[in-house]
C-alpha cells in the first residue's frame, strides 16, 4: 500500500514524524508536508507566486506552501504515480465539529479526495503531544482496518473514494477506547479577538481561541473523545443545504415569474 502523508503542522511536527514511524513498517510512505505550520488553512492553495520543493535530512520533502498545495502538487507533479491512501496528521489539537471548516489537517486530506483518492486526517484531541506515540500506534491500526477498502475503491465499479475525520484522545495505548462511528458536534462562536499595541503605537489583532463545545451530544465527535473513545466520522464536499431548497423555493420562483 502507498501512502502519500502530510500534516498542517509542518514537517518536523512530532505528529507527522511519529505517524510516519508508525506507518513505514506497515506501507510504502511518501512525506511531502508544509515547511512550517500552516494551521487553519482549510482548502487554500498558492496561486500567486511560485512554490519550492526541498529534501531534509530524513527524507521527508517539504513545500513552502499550505497543506492542500502539498496534497496538490504530490498528485499533479510530484509522485510517480497516484498512492492509495492520503493520510494528514497527526494534528496537535482536536479538529472536531466546525473545526473541520477550518483546519488545514482536514484540508490535506479533502485535497486527496478531491483527486479521488481515499483520505484521513488524523488528530489528537489535546495540544501538546501527550501519548503521541499512542496516538500514532492507533492510527496505523485503523489504516490497516481500512486497507481492504483503501485498495478496492480502485476496481471497476468499486464505490467512490471515502474521506474519514479522526480524533484520538490523549491517552496509553491501553486505555483508548474502541472506535465510535459518529457525526460532527458543533461549537460556539469564537471568542473575541485579542488586541495589543505595537511598539509604534499601531493596534495588532490576534484572533481568539476556538469556541467551547455546543453541541456534544451522545451520537458527535465530542461525547465520544470525551468518553476515551477514538472519533471517526465521514466526510463530504457538498456543502447544498438540500432542506434549505424546499424552503428557499416559492421566493426565487416567485422572483423568476415575475422576470419571465
Amino acid at each position: 500500500m502507498k501512502i502519500l502523508l502530510c500534516n498542517d503542522d509542518g514537517y518536523q511536527a512530532q505528529g507527522i514524524v511519529a505517524l510516519y514511524e508508525a506507518l513505514r513498517h506497515v506501507a510504502d510512505v511518501e512525506v511531502i508536508a508544509p515547511e512550517f505550520n500552516n494551521s487553519a488553512k482549510s482548502n487554500a492553495l498558492t496561486l500567486h507566486s511560485p512554490l519550492y520543493v526541498q529534501r531534509a535530512a530524513n527524507g521527508f520533502r517539504y513545500i513552502d506552501g499550505t497543506p492542500a498545495d502539498c496534497v496538490h502538487i504530490a498528485l499533479t507533479g510530484l509522485l510517480p504515480e497516484q498512492p492509495d491512501l492520503v493520510v494528514s496528521g497527526i494534528n496537535n489539537g482536536a479538529n472536531m465539529g466546525d473545526d473541520t471548516i477550518y483546519s488545514g489537517t482536514v484540508g490535506a486530506a479533502m485535497e486527496g479526495y478531491l483527486f479521488g483518492v481515499p483520505a484521513i486526517a488524523f488528530s489528537q484531541v489535546a495540544k501538546g503531544w501527550a501519548h503521541i506515540e499512542a496516538a500514532a500506534e492507533a492510527a496505523k491500526n485503523l489504516v490497516l482496518q481500512l486497507q481492504p477498502q483503501v485498495l478496492t475503491y480502485k476496481q471497476e465499479g468499486a464505490a467512490p473514494a471515502w474521506l474519514l475525520n479522526v480524533n484520538i484522545p490523549n491517552l496509553p495505548l491501553d486505555q483508548l477506547k474502541p472506535v465510535r462511528l459518529c457525526r460532527l458536534g458543533r461549537r460556539h462562536a469564537a471568542e473575541n479577538v485579542i488586541t495589543q499595541q505595537n511598539p509604534h503605537g499601531e493596534t495588532m489583532y490576534w484572533i481568539g481561541r476556538a469556541g467551547a463545545a455546543k453541541d456534544d451530544a451522545e451520537g458527535t465527535d465530542f461525547h465520544a473523545t470525551d468518553s476515551g473513545h477514538i472519533a471517526v466520522t465521514p466526510l463530504q464536499v457538498d456543502l447544498t443545504d438540500y432542506k434549505g431548497l424546499s424552503q428557499w423555493q416559492p421566493l426565487f420562483a416567485a422572483s423568476q415569474a415575475a422576470g419571465a
